[in-house]
């Protein structure tokens, strides 16, 4: 997969959170609560997820520019990840607040983002998951931030299909 620029980035990013927004704005609490099997996000854990998630990455990415080669990343059972989708926060979450808060986290991206250059880009650390090893920042912008705020979009709309049907 090509890395795309900075600024590509950024767009990318922030477009898939306005889509989020546009998606999820104005839904009933039926829908953004229902979950489409046992094993499937409800799209308010999703919105959830998102507003703890980025931060979360854009935060690691922050770290690992002022300490190059610090170990970065989480693992699935990582409890501010588990905390953002858990039952509890979700029922006391509402629609506008997390809407509110998914608003904010576009600046940020931006904010963080934009500090980097090709250089940074290339900049290896290891991963606290085994699973990804050693890698660039790169890695972190291109799928825990990219493709990760898309593959959260495209979750949205299948809920919403799968509930429309």
């Amino acid at each position: 997969m090509t890395t795309l620029s900075v600024n590509e980035s950024i767009k990318s990013v922030q477009n898939s959170l306005d889509q989020v927004i546009q998606k999820t704005a104005g839904l009933s609490d039926e829908i953004l609560r229902w979950n489409p099997a046992e094993e499937e996000w409800s799209i308010m854990q999703i919105l959830c997820h998102l507003v703890e998630a980025v931060p979360y990455w854009l935060d690691e990415i922050e770290q690992l520019l002022e300490a190059p080669g610090k170990e970065w990343g989480r693992g699935l059972q990582h409890e501010g990840r588990l905390a953002a989708v858990s039952k509890e926060k979700v029922d006391s979450t509402s629609l506008s607040v997390v809407l509110k808060e998914l608003e904010e986290v576009k600046p940020k991206v931006e904010k963080t983002l934009s500090k980097l250059n090709e250089e940074k880009l290339a900049m290896e650390a290891p991963s606290r998951n085994p699973r990804f090893g050693t890698k660039p920042i790169s890695f972190i912008v291109d799928h825990l931030l990219v493709e990760h705020t898309e593959k959260h979009l495209g979750q949205i709309e299948r809920n919403l299909s799968k509930a429309n049907n």
